[in-house]
């Protein structure tokens, strides 16, 4: 007769000894690939398990996929620190832990200062089977039409407040970097007229176009 398995408990947390540092459910991780030569997985903690004694801990995760294992790939929007959480779940020793990592949601990535070795954005849920993705569509940008890609300099137009790519404008990030004001062709007769009309020419000196980029460590 097979003896029977011996019960598993669920640990609040586990200190992982060699990277140093105490794991808990809904922590994000980066884990060991098969391949050395690929970058290390991201996966989310579900839960941790111990056998009774306390020993033999897994980790049960939710892997984050990165845009080019994704059915599509990569596209040019993506960002290079983007992943999107999958509906791919497995069981892994702790072994296979390399270090901790924080995936932020877009909205807090694109607020950061400075983006880390260990910082990632997620927008998107990812059906692996289907190569579905919630939600479907986001907001697009520019003369392209394209979703936001944080990794890209953009400029504001003073008029509608839309943002554009300076490739799409005919313009180089340079040249982008260095204006005062921006006005897009739909807007820029509009925009000169505020220009002239401005009562303070120090205010308008004071005025840098918004642009949207992070900036990494």
């Amino acid at each position: 007769m097979a003896k029977p398995k011996a019960p598993r408990r669920t640990l609040e947390s586990y200190s992982v000894k060699h990277i140093s540092k105490t794991i808990r459910a809904a922590d994000c991780v980066l884990m060991r690939p098969s391949d050395p030569a690929k970058p290390s997985y991201v996966a989310r903690i579900e839960r941790i398990e111990a056998d009774a004694r306390g020993a033999n801990v897994k980790i049960h995760v939710r892997w984050y996929y990165r845009p080019e294992e994704s059915i599509g790939g990569r596209r040019q929007f993506h960002g290079s620190k983007e992943v999107f959480l999958s509906d791919h779940f497995d069981v892994q020793s702790t072994d296979t832990i390399e270090g901790k990592c924080t995936v932020h949601s877009f909205k807090s990535y694109t607020k950061l200062d400075a983006v880390g070795n260990d910082d990632f954005f997620c927008r998107f849920e990812y059906n692996s089977s289907t190569g579905a993705f919630n939600p479907d569509r986001v907001a697009v940008y520019c003369k392209c039409e394209m979703p936001y890609n944080p990794d890209d300099l953009m400029v504001q137009c003073e008029g509608c407040s839309d943002w554009f790519h300076p490739a799409c404008i005919d313009m180089t990030v340079e040249e982008a970097k260095r204006l005062d004001h921006f006005f897009c062709e739909s807007c820029s007769a509009e925009g000169q007229k505020k220009l002239q009309n401005s009562h303070s020419a120090s205010r308008l000196s004071d005025t840098k176009v918004d642009t949207k980029r992070r900036r990494r460590q």
